[in-house]
């Protein structure tokens, strides 16, 4: 039987049911999905990321819960929901390549395999294909900065060392076969990017900060910070392994597009 009661606990699954035109057989969601936000008001909150209320999901009686392991710890959540024997199904993406399948996934689920299909190719073409080019000895590198202190940057095991090569740049922590990690100032010193990008998780982007990371004196010989390239992009365009992905990465083409043109950068 096709699932009509469903319960998101991801934001980037809540934002997979809403591309897939499936948004209205939402229940409940976590406290922290907020696109499209029309869509969503009314709906039951039920906790942030590691404080899922279980009690509240089960209350709910949904016959399908999407979960995530895209928050370190979830695991935890997930458990609760198995041993309460609600029907979860769990999306854990590392690489952008997984992110189609993922679609393709959600919809077999809803029934609606062909708008899955039709946007999973669109994902694959336009997000996927782009990331899987050469790399080339001038590609601009790029630190993607989730968290200020410490320091937490992506390494290779994220979709986000994807996205950087598909904008045209390099990831710094390229060659480290993690999803992240934290760094030391003098680590970001020696890395030496020609960019960071700051993209706070949790943080609106009117809170972000890009001050904090210029007026870092362990960063005064960074190139991106002699070349003022600091740039904010949304934790939500970045962070959320979803449709919205593609407007994460125009925005970092328009940071690799930046540091390739010699005019300074905009104030």
């Amino acid at each position: 039987m096709t699932p009509s009661r469903v319960v998101s606990l991801a934001c980037s699954n809540t934002e997979i049911l809403h591309a897939l035109g499936c948004i209205h057989r939402l229940v409940g969601v976590d406290s922290h999905s907020d696109f499209p936000e029309d869509a969503l008001e009314g709906l039951p909150r039920l906790g942030p990321d590691l404080e899922i209320d279980p009690e509240l999901v089960e209350a709910l009686e949904p016959d399908l819960v999407l979960a995530s392991l895209t928050v370190p710890g979830h695991e935890t959540v997930v458990e609760a929901m198995e041993a309460r024997g609600l029907p979860v199904v769990v999306l854990a993406p590392q690489h952008l390549h997984e992110i189609p399948d993922n679609v393709r996934l959600v919809a077999r689920l809803l029934d609606v395999e062909e708008r899955g299909e039709a946007l999973a190719l669109r994902l694959e073409e336009e997000l996927v294909a782009p990331s899987t080019r050469d790399p080339e000895p001038d590609d601009p590198s790029i630190l993607v900065q989730w968290w200020p202190r410490p320091v937490i940057a992506p390494g290779r095991r994220s979709w986000v060392n994807g996205m950087i090569r598909a904008a045209g740049g390099r990831n710094v922590l390229a060659h480290e076969d993690r999803p992240s990690r934290p760094l030391e100032p003098e680590e970001v010193a020696h890395l030496a990017p020609e960019a960071i990008v700051v993209s706070w998780c949790g943080v609106h982007p009117d809170q972000y900060r890009p001050d904090v990371v210029r007026d870092n004196p362990a960063f005064r010989d960074v190139p991106a910070i002699r070349n003022d390239r600091v740039v904010c992009i949304p934790e939500a365009l970045m962070g959320r392994p979803g449709p919205r992905l593609l407007q994460g990465l125009d925005a970092l083409r328009d940071v690799v597009g930046q540091l390739r043109d010699p005019r300074p950068a905009p104030t």
